[in-house]
C-alpha cells in the first residue's frame, strides 16, 4: 500500500498534466495504477471504469477517487481526489480572474475565439459519447433510447434551468416501464429524486446550481453546460454569453476535470469565494459516493434499480449535450465567430483533431482577428 505522500505526487502530477478531458484522464489513472505500479488488476480498473459512468457528476473525477481508494482506502481516496483536482482549479480561477476582469483587446479576442468553437466542441463530445452507448443497448429498446435522447436535446435548447428535470423525468419513466413489463422492480431511492429551486441569495442560488452539476448530471462532464448556462446567464445574470463561452473554452484547455468550469461561474458570481463554494459542492458527492458507501459500492452500482434509472437519464443527458450546441451557437455576437465555429466543426468532426488543440487555435484566430480590427462586443 502507498502512502499518502506517494498518492499526493502520483495524483497530482495527472491533475497538472491531464489536458484532454476524461480520455485522456482515464489513459493516465491505468497507466499508473495497473501498468506501471501494479496497485490494481486490470479487470478491477475495468470494473471501476464501468461503475462511475453509472453514477451522475464528473466521471474522471470518480475514477481518481476510486483508484486511490481502492489502491489506499478513504485517506487516500480524499488525498487522491484532492491532488487531482486542485491544480486545475487553481490554474482556472486565475484564468478567470484574468477573462472575467478588464483585460486587454488581445485577450478578449482569444476568448471570443476560444468561445466561438464551443458549440463544436459540444456536437463532438455528444458524438464520442453516444457511439459506445447505442452500442450497449439492446435492439429491442432502443426506441426508448432515441425517444431519451430527444427529449434531452429538445430541453437543452429549450427549457433551460428545467433541463435537470427532464433528465430526473426519463429515468424515473425508464424504471417504471421496467416495473410495468414484469421486471418485479422495487422503486430505487433515485426514482425519489426531487428538483429543488431556491429561492435565497446568491450563495444559495450559486449552491443549488454547483449541486446540479456534481449530484443530476449524467452522462459524463460536458453535460454540465446545459445544466449551467440558462442559470448563470438568463437567470441570476452572473455573466454574459460571451463569458459563459469563454468558462467553457476555460474548462476545456485546462488540465483536469471539466466540472472546473463551474468554478468560472463561481468567480463571476462572487468572486474567489464563490469559485471555491462551486468546487466544493460540485465535487462534494464525487467523495460521498466512496467515503459515504464505498463499503455497498459494488452492490450499489448491480442495482437493477439503479440501472434501469441511468438507463433512461443517460441517452437523455448525451441528447442534452447535442442540444446545448444551438444556444451556444445563438450565443455568439460577431460574424467572424461563425467563421471560427464553422472551422472549429470541421477540425473536430472531419480531421478528427483535438478538443485542446482546436480550442487554443480558435483562440490564436480570435486574438490576431481583434488586433487586425474585428470587432468585438462589449
Amino acid at each position: 500500500m502507498p502512502t499518502l505522500g506517494a498518492i499526493a505526487r502520483a495524483w497530482g502530477r495527472i491533475g497538472i498534466v491531464g489536458f484532454g478531458g476524461p480520455p485522456a484522464h482515464i489513459a493516465l489513472l491505468r497507466e499508473l495504477v495497473v501498468d506501471r505500479r501494479r496497485w490494481m488488476r486490470p479487470e478491477q480498473f475495468e470494473d471501476g471504469l464501468a461503475a462511475v459512468n453509472l453514477l451522475p457528476g464528473p466521471a474522471s473525477t470518480q475514477l481518481a477517487i476510486y483508484t486511490a481508494w481502492r489502491t489506499g482506502g478513504p485517506a487516500a481516496a480524499v488525498v487522491g481526489g484532492l491532488a487531482f483536482i486542485v491544480p486545475g482549479l487553481v490554474l482556472i480561477v486565475a484564468l478567470a480572474a484574468l477573462f472575467l476582469g478588464s483585460p486587454p483587446d488581445w485577450i478578449r479576442g482569444a476568448g471570443a475565439g476560444a468561445g466561438a468553437a464551443v458549440a463544436a466542441v459540444a456536437v463532438h463530445a455528444g458524438i464520442l459519447l453516444l457511439r459506445p452507448a447505442w452500442a450497449r443497448v439492446a435492439p429491442a429498446i432502443r426506441w426508448r433510447f432515441i425517444a431519451y435522447a430527444l427529449l434531452g436535446a429538445a430541453s437543452a435548447a429549450t427549457l433551460g434551468p428545467w433541463l435537470v428535470a427532464v433528465l430526473v423525468a426519463c429515468g424515473v419513466a425508464e424504471l417504471g416501464w421496467r416495473r410495468l413489463a414484469g421486471g418485479g422492480l422495487s422503486i430505487s431511492p433515485f426514482a425519489a429524486i426531487a428538483v429543488v429551486a431556491t429561492s435565497g441569495g446568491t450563495i444559495a442560488s450559486l449552491a443549488w446550481v454547483a449541486f446540479k452539476v456534481g449530484a443530476l448530471s449524467y452522462g459524463g462532464g460536458f453535460v454540465i453546460i446545459p445544466l449551467m448556462q440558462a442559470d448563470a446567464v438568463e437567470r441570476y445574470g452572473w455573466m454574459s454569453d460571451a463569458e459563459f463561452l469563454n468558462a467553457v473554452a476555460l474548462g476545456q484547455v485546462t488540465p483536469g476535470p471539466v466540472t472546473h468550469t463551474v468554478a468560472v461561474v463561481g468567480y463571476a458570481a462572487a468572486g474567489v469565494p464563490g469559485a471555491l463554494l462551486a468546487a466544493a459542492v460540485a465535487f462534494a458527492p464525487s467523495f460521498a459516493f466512496f467515503l459515504v458507501g464505498a463499503q455497498r459500492f459494488d452492490r450499489f452500482v448491480a442495482n437493477r434499480d439503479v440501472r434501469g434509472f441511468f438507463d433512461g437519464a443517460g441517452p437523455a443527458a448525451i441528447g442534452a449535450i447535442l442540444g446545448s450546441a444551438l444556444p451556444l451557437a445563438l450565443a455568439l455576437q460577431e460574424r467572424w465567430q461563425w467563421a471560427v465555429l464553422a472551422g472549429a466543426a470541421v477540425a473536430l468532426l472531419a480531421l478528427r483533431r483535438g478538443v485542446v488543440l482546436t480550442l487554443l487555435a480558435a483562440g490564436v484566430v480570435g486574438a490576431v482577428a481583434v488586433v487586425l480590427g474585428a470587432p468585438l462586443d462589449g
